[in-house]
């Protein structure tokens, strides 16, 4: 860590108001992170999210394109955003004041419910829930040491590998045996070519979902109301780990930007080393595969979930370098990322515009590029509206409900 000169040239650097700057600037890339993953679940069936076999072309541009996705963004912007929930959690939990335990459950109940909303609106991958849900565990890790926290986040890694790995191995083991002759009978690997593959009647269900209008869409989420559960449980555990992490991050001083700009590379480089290598060959088994669905998969779900970690790890320090030293790009994003949970729900309802059939109903009519170009319209709205918004009023609209909500009162709004 540094030390105290220069930490506190860091720190005088760094805060504005009593928030870190580059903080709040990691926190907007993060969200737009996020909309580069959540494009294709927009705009394609399920199954393209995992596998660019099952819709969007996999021609040579939309293969390089989407090994490079699953390489430098899939998840890892996930972890990103849970980070920066863990730290976020931690600041309030540290700050003086009364009822702060009561007032931190309120916050994660409210938070349910407006992702309980999302979910049923507009996104069928919401995050939010998840975060609520793990976030009730948060405050029994505020006070732990910060290698403790680490260790811990690795053993639940560890842990979710162990299951799902054992899972996947399963798989993986019959699919190899099935291509080498050694057993000839497909239906064992018919699931997953169903869920994670190109079945054309699948296709053609994912198909018509997205073409649902909103009635018919409200009327498909209050039938399965529990169905969500089981997708909330599941990304329960790398969820958790990466708001461990991100607590970690924020009490060892790399969070609070209190870092100096050599450690943090030497940190990004470490991480980097270790993920983008295994990352780049889960890619390439993926593509040798011929996009198989149990490989593909395997590699996109289960195998690639501790490099994930690391290297979202790695773009925190990276990011962290880069914003410390401050300007108006850095200021731009900290604007955006004042607003994070307005404008993760702002791509959603963009990307609702755009590829719902109460919108523009793009959906299925977009390749793996043309979707991706498309997500530069909602992540430059928030460039351009967060500062826009924030020069009027105190915080986002999203922001100012959830926190008015959760204190059963009013906060204030405009400046």
């Amino acid at each position: 860590m540094a030390g105290p000169a220069d930490t506190s040239l860091t720190v005088s650097l760094a805060v504005t108001g009593g928030r870190v700057t580059a903080l709040d600037a990691l926190r907007g890339l993060a969200v737009a992170g996020i909309a580069l993953m959540n494009v294709i679940a927009f705009s394609m069936p399920a199954a393209a999210y995992v596998n660019p076999r099952s819709f969007g072309g996999t021609g040579p541009l939309e293969s390089a394109l989407w090994a490079l996705v699953f390489v430098v963004v899939e998840d890892k912007f996930r972890a990103l955003f849970a980070m920066l929930f863990g730290a976020g959690v931690a600041i309030l939990l540290g700050r003086e004041g009364p009822h702060r335990l009561a007032g931190h459950y309120s916050r994660m109940a409210v938070l349910f419910a407006i992702g309980f909303a999302h979910a049923l609106l507009l996104a069928n991958n919401d995050i939010l829930r998840v975060y609520a849900v793990a976030g009730l565990l948060l405050p029994f890790a505020v006070r732990l040491h910060v290698r403790t926290l680490f260790w811990l986040a690795a053993a639940i890694i560890a842990a979710q590998l162990a299951v799902s790995g054992y899972v996947a191995w399963g798989w993986l083991d019959y699919w190899y045996r099935f291509v080498t002759g050694v057993v000839s009978d497909p239906g064992p690997l018919l699931p997953a070519e169903q869920r994670f593959g190109a079945d054309p009647q699948v296709i053609a269900a994912g198909l018509a979902q997205g073409a649902e209008t909103f009635g018919q869409r409200m009327d498909r989420r209050f039938d399965d109301l529990l169905g969500p559960i089981a997708a909330v449980m599941s990304g329960l555990p790398s969820s958790l780990a990466a708001m461990l992490v991100g607590i970690g991050l924020w009490k060892n001083g790399l969070l609070a930007g209190e870092w100096e700009h050599d450690r943090l590379m030497r940190l990004f480089r470490r991480m980097a080393v270790i993920a983008l290598p295994a990352l780049a060959l889960m890619a390439w088994i993926s593509f040798a595969s011929g996009f198989d669905a149990v490989v593909t998969a395997s590699n996109g779900l289960v195998w690639s979930a501790p490099f994930d970690l690391l290297l979202a790890i790695g773009w925190a320090a990276l990011a962290m370098a880069s914003f410390r030293r401050g300007g108006a790009l850095t200021w731009l994003w900290a604007q955006a990322g004042r607003m994070a949970l307005t404008n993760y729900l702002l791509t959603s309802f963009v990307f609702s515009m755009l590829f719902a059939s109460w919108g523009l109903g793009m959906f299925g009519k977009v390749d793996r590029v043309e979707a991706y170009v498309l997500c530069s319209l909602p992540i430059s709205l928030m460039l351009i509206l967060s500062p826009l918004w924030l020069s009027v009023f105190r915080q986002g609209p999203a922001e100012w409900l959830w926190r008015s909500i959760a204190g059963l009162h009013l906060l204030p709004f405009r400046r």
